[in-house]
């Protein structure tokens, strides 16, 4: 069966990305990808053999104007599918205004999260301070948004989310227009669930390094447990900078620069990360209200017990003085729970081993069988929606 997947940028090694990856790879459907900007360097390498295709050109910039120069394409985009043919839509933000164009085919929503900077409240109310200046233009932009994507979400015949996290966003942005969503956690491969005993003294923050990752808590919450006690151990942050990320990396080169046990690692290979991972003590995720968060279920498929921060998506996946630790978004909390973790390996060892068995339940398999099962039940034209 001939499938068709959107997502507006394929640019960077995230774990959407690596999603599309995973469902292309493992299906039974014959997949087509679609993009409006794709970089085959920077992005996972696995996508070059799969045919990625990509149709009117669209800035990755977040500026007021090229997003709007985005969406205007998207609203006039029409991908070249077969009749009854099956769209997927990736959706964490423009991706959904393709809807007006293909509403004869059958729409599958795979929602990340609706766009954050107006459907997420905490990261509405950060990306509001930091336009300040702009204010009364966001606000009207947030309005016309909102305003064109309700409609173009009531084309959807079925949505998944990848969290309750972003299912509740989705019920609260009112986009659901009373229909159900399934829940689908992007996953892990089962050979990589693998208990782990090896742990050097060093706590691991992976992941991409830009401002909503908040990476500032990981780092002075690490100088707070080096001063309370915590020597021999590093912090070792790890992750993909990409150009607009530039100055935030630098910022958090320049509130490090007095921690020598501080290591960035910039861009890693996979096969760098996949040595990080295992031979760390323990994971950290600080972003401030993440969707669903791939890293800390990567290091407990690993036995390295997680310490991530008590908000979103991570609640989903780490289980709480069972498989690891939560705590409030502070450097004094972070700091106690990797004190805790440091000073007590028989406890990060018994994290670890119930957060190999946890991992088990979020699987690619899992996943792709879902999609699957989804796309299969849809596949007949509507002449009127």
């Amino acid at each position: 069966m001939k499938v068709s997947i959107y997502h507006p940028w394929i640019y960077v090694k995230s774990g959407l990305e690596r999603t599309i990856v995973e469902l292309v790879r493992r299906s039974r459907h014959d997949w087509r990808i679609y993009t409006s900007h794709y970089d085959a360097e920077g992005t996972y390498p696995a996508l070059k053999d799969m045919g990625v295709v990509e149709i009117d050109r669209v800035s990755v910039k977040r500026s007021y104007g090229s997003v709007l120069s985005g969406a205007r394409r998207m609203l006039s985009l029409r991908l070249p599918l077969e009749t009854g043919e099956p769209l997927v839509v990736c959706c964490d933000g423009l991706g959904s205004l393709l809807n007006f164009r293909h509403k004869k085919n059958p729409l599958v929503s795979l929602c990340f999260t609706p766009l954050r900077a107006v459907y997420d409240l905490e990261y509405r109310k950060r990306h509001l301070a930091k336009h300040a200046s702009k204010l009364p233009l966001a606000l009207a932009m947030e309005q016309g948004y909102k305003f064109v994507d309700r409609r173009a979400w009531r084309h959807y015949d079925k949505i998944f989310a990848i969290s309750q996290t972003v299912k509740d966003r989705i019920i609260a942005g009112g986009l659901d227009f009373g229909r159900d969503i399934e829940i689908a956690f992007p996953g892990i491969r089962t050979d990589q669930i693998v208990y782990l005993g090896e742990r050097l003294p060093y706590f691991f923050l992976p992941g991409r390094i830009m401002w909503t990752k908040n990476i500032e808590l990981g780092i002075a919450s690490f100088q707070k447990f080096l001063a309370e006690g915590g020597k021999g151990f590093r912090l070792v942050i790890a992750g993909m900078v990409d150009e607009k990320s530039q100055p935030y990396f630098a910022k958090l080169r320049e509130l490090a620069q007095q921690t020598p046990e501080i290591e960035f690692v910039q861009d890693p290979s996979d096969e760098a990360m996949e040595k990080l991972y295992r031979e760390c003590y323990g994971v950290l995720f600080t972003a401030f209200n993440e969707d669903l968060g791939l890293t800390p279920l990567e290091g407990m498929a690993k036995g390295k017990p997680p310490i991530a921060v008590n908000r979103g998506g991570p609640t989903e996946i780490v289980a709480h003085e069972v498989t690891g630790l939560l705590a409030d978004p502070e450097p004094a909390a972070f700091a106690k729970a990797m004190t805790r973790l440091a000073n007590d390996r028989a406890l990060a060892d018994r994290f670890g081993q119930a957060g190999v068995e946890r991992s088990k339940l979020f699987t690619w398999d899992k996943f792709v069988a879902q999609i699957d099962q989804a796309v299969e039940q849809l596949g007949s034209p509507r002449e009127t929606r």
